[in-house]
């Protein structure tokens, strides 16, 4: 796992996975193979392989300076030792040099043959390790769970459905250099065709935690073993690995890792096991770690099966296509007669993508709940719109939206609050002195001679008074503001004020003088020089996002050194109803 200093990198959110039809846990017995070669059930990888191939890594990094670093021959022992097992277990494989990397080194790529190539689903690990050491959990761990769930792959040779591909990658420890240097040669059709991938980086730490950090397919299924076998994981605040490189090119993607330098908390200790305060890995980075004393044969054991229930899941051929929702965000607010939006995305988590028929239900009267689009390929997204009217009674309500695919249903809930007391209390017009009739202002604040009586040249537009802001010819800023409470309940809250605009400027390009219109610090209008006209204009904005709170309401005038722009408004109000 490459080392980052300073602050943590990416966090990522997590939207909980389905459950969903797929292969079995690894407690289960291997699944017998049909006279197809057709299997439903993942095999239980047997953790003494794994250990097999972590000795020879540690045989090479021993043979080769003492470490695996990309560049180094002891890295490309490492990628001809992996090679030579998958090419013998009949694995399609490539060896792309990477030419951004530092030091001549190859990643390493194996497509098993079957499925469909345009839904593929890929799991990788770096192959390389630090100068400092062997390089065993960090990245050997993943790297040989991976190679021998390819093998034993191979070995139940099922039936695929979609198709499957492994990477091992260089550069890792360089700065993901190896991965970036694979992804940036595909091209757009390659990268779409990749539904997900999940790299598995240092799950061996002495001190485990469990994590799956991502919403791909992938970490949805890993998860998913883990909770099969009651073992609760976490997301990951640690970075960085490979999946950042196929994040950045829009692949979904996922890390899984027994956590690195951090330290595991008390509650982690309750969770999982081990010491508070202690590093998940010790040697992380270090000439320690080394096999076989810096490998957790528990957590080793439990992330290769987890590879695997991943890989049946989503490959193997009469696995049962399943889907995931989400909702962002999942909860709001609205007023009476106003309404809300929040994004359905939906994923493909096993099998291929399908139809997903939406519906919404759980709305209460004066509320509507639709889907737009209501059917959606599982992969894509639609908005649910809730809307009320005038009459809809506040409290808070549970929406359940529904999706219905040809064998799964899955259901998410959006958290709605109508706002406001029964009825609308607060009605009427909200602004003192709207018309700028009073002589002190208020209860406006105002920049001095803003408020003034109007005059030939400058009339009011009712009454006798108005606010003037710019006025000056010269570098100047004038305000008027004034806060006001917006009472909640209501269906309508309208901001209104007539404006007059004349200028001695005469570019028709340049925009030298500004009228600032703003509600607290959100600006709803800004008018210039540009805008000037005979007579005045009345200008309306809604507010009903703002009901139940009091908010300030701010005209700012500004000029530059020269020619006179006049700003007049007149006659405001806020009404409510």
């Amino acid at each position: 796992m490459k080392r980052v200093t300073g602050m943590a990198g990416l966090v990522l959110a997590l939207v909980a996975g389905t459950v969903a039809l797929g292969a079995q846990p690894s407690t289960a017995a291997p699944g017998a193979a049909s006279a197809a070669g057709t299997t439903l059930a993942a095999p239980n990888i047997d953790i003494n392989n794994v250990k097999a191939h972590l000795q020879q890594l540690q045989t090479i990094a021993t043979n080769n300076n003492g470490n695996r670093a990309t560049g180094t021959g002891g890295y490309t022992q490492s990628a001809a030792y992996v090679r030579q097992k998958l090419e013998a277990a009949g694995y399609t494989v490539t060896m792309q040099t990477c030419t951004s990397c530092s030091g001549s080194a190859q990643n390493v790529i194996a497509d098993w043959p079957g499925g469909n190539t345009s839904s593929t689903y890929m799991f990788g690990g770096h192959l390389d390790g630090v100068s400092a050491g062997p390089g065993i959990n960090d990245d050997g761990s993943g790297s040989t769970a991976l190679l021998e769930v390819a093998l034993a792959l191979a070995a139940a040779n099922p039936t695929m459905t979609n198709h499957l591909r492994f990477g091992w990658w260089t550069g890792e420890e360089q700065g993901l250099v190896g991965s970036k240097h694979y992804v940036n040669s595909l091209s757009a059709a390659q990268k779409t065709a990749i539904k997900a991938y999940g790299t598995f980086d240092m799950i061996a730490s002495t001190n485990a935690g469990y994590f799956a950090t991502g919403t791909d397919a992938v970490a949805v299924k890993v998860r998913e073993y883990f909770t099969s076998i009651n073992v609760p994981t976490e997301t990951s605040t640690e970075c960085c690995s490979d999946d950042g490189s196929f994040r950045g090119a829009g692949i979904p993607s996922s890390l899984m890792s027994t956590g690195a330098g951090r330290t595991k908390t008390a509650a982690q200790v309750t969770k999982w096991g081990g010491t508070a305060g202690a590093a998940y890995d010790p040697c992380y980075h270090r000439s320690c770690d080394s096999y076989p004393s810096n490998v957790n044969t528990t957590s080793l054991d439990r992330y290769a099966d987890s590879i695997a229930y991943a890989v049946w899941a989503l490959t193997v051929g009469s696995a049962t296509s399943d889907f995931a929702m989400s909702l962002s965000p999942t909860s709001g607010s609205v007023n009476p007669g106003s309404s809300v939006t929040a994004t359905l995305s939906t994923s493909t988590t096993s099998g291929s993508a399908q139809t997903v028929n939406l519906g919404a239900s759980g709305a209460p009267a004066g509320v509507t709940a639709s889907l737009s689009p209501s059917s959606v390929t599982s992969g894509n997204s639609s908005t649910l719109t809730i809307a009320t009217t005038t009459a809809a009674t506040p409290g808070t309500y549970t929406i359940t939206v529904t999706g219905t695919g040809t064998g799964a249903t899955h259901s998410v809930t959006y958290a709605l609050t109508v706002n406001g007391g029964p009825g609308c209390t607060g009605a009427g017009q909200k602004l003192g002195n709207p018309g700028f009739e009073d002589a002190t202002a208020t209860p406006w604040t105002a920049s001095t001679g803003v408020v003034r009586a109007g005059t030939t040249a400058q009339p009011a537009h009712g009454g006798t008074k108005l606010a003037l802001l710019g006025g000056k010819g010269t570098t100047n800023t004038t305000t008027a503001s004034q806060s006001v409470a917006v009472p909640a309940g209501c269906s309508t809250y309208t901001l209104s004020f007539w404006l007059h605009i004349d200028s001695t400027e005469t570019t028709t390009t340049v925009q030298y003088d500004k009228l600032t219109v703003k509600v607290g610090s959100t600006t709803l209008a800004t008018y210039s020089n540009l805008n000037k006209a005979t007579g005045y204009t009345q200008k309306t904005f809604n507010l009903a996002s703002y009901a139940g709170q009091t908010v300030t309401i701010t005209f700012t005038g500004t000029e530059d050194a020269s020619l006179v722009t006049n700003f007049v408004v007149d006659d405001t109000a806020l009404t409510v109803s």
